[in-house]
């Protein structure tokens, strides 16, 4: 029997191709008093999947839940009064300016920052003509679906995949195609075959501390992605949210160096400096990022220019070199804890991932057990994971459960541990 996921009727096929058309009634409703008015809403709403993600951030701020389950850097590493004397020269020496209107693709000064950066670090020629400034680069997947995908069309992503750019690429309707993803990267023989065959518009991966697994393309497999990709017709979309976040402080060099005409390479300051300014960017041939820019203005007009103008400021003065080496030591040092306590808190069969950099691991689970059964308990328990189900858009991941550790120090994780181990060992 063809497999199909909860509030789909649609058929799935794992491994091969998902169309998502969700029941009509997928996004729920609070409880309370509800209109009389029937809403027309258009029929993309109906083909979001149920959001992880709000659920994660109302379960993190609960204080008497551990939670391994959100995808927050730490809070110790946002340098607030850096920050804030940044903003106080902004204010004092171009207050009105900042407070304007401004361009669509961002603040120059900003966007020279990034190409210089990609210089000195990757040794990438990446001129800021082709650098656009973005809300987060969560809103590069919306816009990037936005400017590529009709309804039907093929959109390709590693399997597991990261469920954000699940739920932003669902809205645009397209056929969904997932390419198995191992401690090398993506199954080459796979991958080249979904490229060749199913010719999608674009395949979206992150070959830097993937999320969910933290696993890293290896510099081979880089170079094979590349090959498949030059005479294609496929945009490799590469995420590099945790490029940055490396424990060993060596950086890798993104599949765009390889193959520059076939990629869009997004990045972010969330993971380094401070979420909540919500600004990242987008490098793309110049062809590309027209058509970028042009939906960006319709959805927006400009990323906030006042953050803009403040990080500017702040990384006038900031060694980012040395706050990003301090980040990804103490990550590191939380990574190695987890996995340590993994292999000796748990029973035989549980199985994790071995990260390079960024924030998360996966884990899979004793022959058995169900994912959301763990999440279930463990809230009654006092811990939170996230299970793996959401990253799979073909279906699968029930034994798996994705796991943070940036967002809290080794003690919380000790005891955030100890209270899944209990969860686990009374449901095996």
């Amino acid at each position: 029997m063809t497999p199909t996921l909860p509030g789909l009727s649609g058929a799935l096929i794992p491994g091969q191709r998902v169309t998502l058309f969700p029941s009509r009634h997928q996004v729920p409703v609070e409880s309370g008093e509800v209109s009389v008015m029937q809403y027309r809403f258009a029929g993309r709403m109906h083909c979001a999947p149920p959001s992880f993600l709000g659920k994660l951030f109302a379960v993190s701020s609960d204080p008497r839940i551990i939670s391994f389950a959100g995808g927050l850097p730490s809070s110790a590493f946002i340098d607030v009064e850096g920050l804030a004397d940044a903003s106080r020269r902004v204010f004092e020496e171009e207050g009105r300016e900042a407070l304007q209107y401004s361009t669509t693709d961002g603040y120059l000064p900003l966007r020279e920052f990034i190409s210089r950066r990609y210089r000195h670090r990757l040794g990438l020629d990446i001129p800021a003509s082709e650098i656009q400034v973005v809300n987060g680069s969560q809103q590069c997947l919306d816009l990037v679906a936005k400017i590529f995908l009709d309804r039907g069309d093929p959109v390709a992503m590693e399997r597991p995949g990261y469920l954000g750019a699940i739920e932003a690429f669902s809205l645009y309707e397209p056929t969904f195609y997932d390419v198995a993803f191992g401690a090398e990267g993506p199954d080459i023989d796979e991958f080249s075959r979904v490229i060749r065959e199913v010719r999608p518009k674009f395949f979206y991966g992150i070959p830097n501390s993937q999320n969910p697994s933290g696993q890293t393309y290896s510099a081979e497999r880089r170079k094979a992605v590349a090959e498949v990709l030059e005479g294609s017709e496929t945009v490799f979309y590469e995420d590099d949210a945790f490029g940055e976040l490396f424990f060993d402080g060596r950086p890798r060099k993104p599949v765009k160096a390889l193959a520059p005409d076939c990629c869009i390479l997004s990045g972010s300051f969330s993971k380094v400096i401070a979420p909540g300014m919500r600004i990242g960017w987008i490098c793309a041939p110049k062809e590309i990022l027209a058509q970028f820019n042009c939906a960006k203005q319709a959805a927006d007009l400009h990323s906030n220019f006042l953050c803009q103008k403040v990080l500017s400021r702040y990384l006038e003065t900031c060694d980012l070199d040395d706050h990003v080496r301090r980040i990804s030591a103490v990550y590191g040092q939380n990574c190695r804890l987890m996995c340590d306590l993994l292999d000796d808190l748990f029973s035989p069969g549980m199985y994790h991932t071995e990260p390079e950099g960024g924030m998360f691991l996966l884990a899979t689970l004793p022959k058995g057990l169900d994912s959301m059964k763990v999440f279930e308990e463990g809230l009654k328990g006092g811990v939170a994971v996230l299970p793996g189900t959401p990253f799979y858009v073909s279906g699968g991941g029930d034994s798996t459960i994705r796991l943070n550790f940036s967002s809290m120090d080794g003690e919380r994780i000790r005891v955030g541990m100890e209270r899944l181990a209990r969860v686990i060992r009374a449901l095996v």
